[in-house]
C-alpha cells in the first residue's frame, strides 16, 4: 500500500477512533453531529454503548491493517460502513426518515478507501511472498 492511501487509511482510524472516545466521554456533544438528541435512562445506555462500539471498532480495524499489515482487518470496517449508509437509505425509504446524503457519502467514501487499500495491501503482500 502507497504510503499516502496508508496514510488515509491511519487518519480515518485515529479520526473514528476519536469519535468513538467522544461518544464515552462527550455525548452530549458529539450526538448532536450525528441529528441525535441524547435519550435517558437505557436508551442513553444502548446509544453511548453502540455508538462508541461501532467506531472504536473502525478505528481499531483500520489502525491494526495499517500496522500489522493485515488488510483482512479493513474489510469489517469497510462493511460495516456500507451497511450503515445501506440502512440510512432503507430508514429514508421506509420509514420517512430525512434523507442523509452527507452521511452517505462520507460513508461510502471512506468504505471505498478501506476496500481500496485492502486490494493494494494484499497485492504487495502476495508480490513480497
Amino acid at each position: 500500500m502507497g504510503r499516502l492511501l496508508q496514510a488515509v487509511v491511519a487518519l480515518l482510524g485515529c479520526l473514528f477512533v476519536l469519535t468513538g472516545v467522544q461518544w464515552l466521554v462527550m455525548p452530549d456533544i458529539v450526538a448532536p453531529q450525528f441529528g441525535l438528541e441524547l435519550s435517558v435512562g437505557l436508551g442513553l445506555s444502548s446509544q453511548v454503548g453502540d455508538m462508541a462500539a461501532f467506531f472504536l471498532l473502525l478505528g481499531f480495524c483500520s489502525l491494526w491493517a495499517v500496522a500489522n499489515k493485515q488488510p483482512h482487518w479493513l474489510y469489517p470496517a469497510s462493511l460495516l460502513l456500507v451497511l450503515t449508509a445501506v440502512g440510512r437509505v432503507v430508514a429514508w425509504l421506509i420509514h420517512d426518515a430525512a434523507f442523509a446524503g452527507d452521511m452517505i457519502l462520507v460513508e461510502l467514501m471512506s468504505a471505498a478507501i478501506l476496500g481500496l487499500a485492502a486490494k493494494r495491501l494484499t497485492t504487495e503482500l502476495a508480490k513480497n511472498g
